[in-house]
């Protein structure tokens, strides 16, 4: 029975780790385009980022999850492809987030700092909106943006409110 019990401790380890790899390369496999957006504070000043691209279901759904690191000035842009309330969380992300809830004109409607790593709790946009921002926690402070600031680029566009 002994012997029994440890191959089969042996088996559910091959088992897992067979599963982590398969999920690795899944993750692995999923690529982002990346381009430039331009934001800009409500006290006029404009700071320039690099942004991966989440506009597939499968990018939306994968987003920032694994990553140990981001340049600080660089960000993932979800693009929903409409407006509307919006749910994010921190699963399997390992890196503390700030978090722009955008407009479809570019306007930042709400801020969520300091996303906590790994959390399952659910960060609600409030309102409608169409696109979310993710940059590294401390971003918003450094930057001094607010409500009210405005994102242009990328697949966000120029236009007045």
């Amino acid at each position: 029975m002994r012997m029994l019990h440890g191959r089969l401790a042996r088996s559910a380890i091959a088992a897992l780790f067979s599963l982590s790899l398969f999920l690795a390369s899944h993750a692995a496999a999923i690529t982002f385009e990346k381009d430039r957006i331009r934001l800009l504070t409500s006290g006029g000043k404009a700071h320039d980022l690099t942004v991966e691209l989440a506009i597939e279901p499968e990018q939306r759904e994968q987003g920032l999850m694994h990553r140990r690191q981001m340049a600080p000035d660089h960000g993932m842009l979800f693009d929903f492809g409409e407006t509307r309330r919006v749910m994010m969380w921190m699963r399997n992300t390992y890196l503390p987030l700030d978090m722009l809830f955008i407009a479809a004109d570019g306007t930042v409607e709400t801020i969520h700092e300091n996303a906590v790593p790994l959390s399952e709790a659910i960060i609600d946009s409030k309102e409608p909106v169409a696109f979310v921002l993710e940059l590294n926690a401390g971003t918003v402070q450094r930057l001094g943006i607010k409500p009210g600031a405005r994102i242009t680029g990328a697949r966000i566009p120029a236009g007045a409110r």
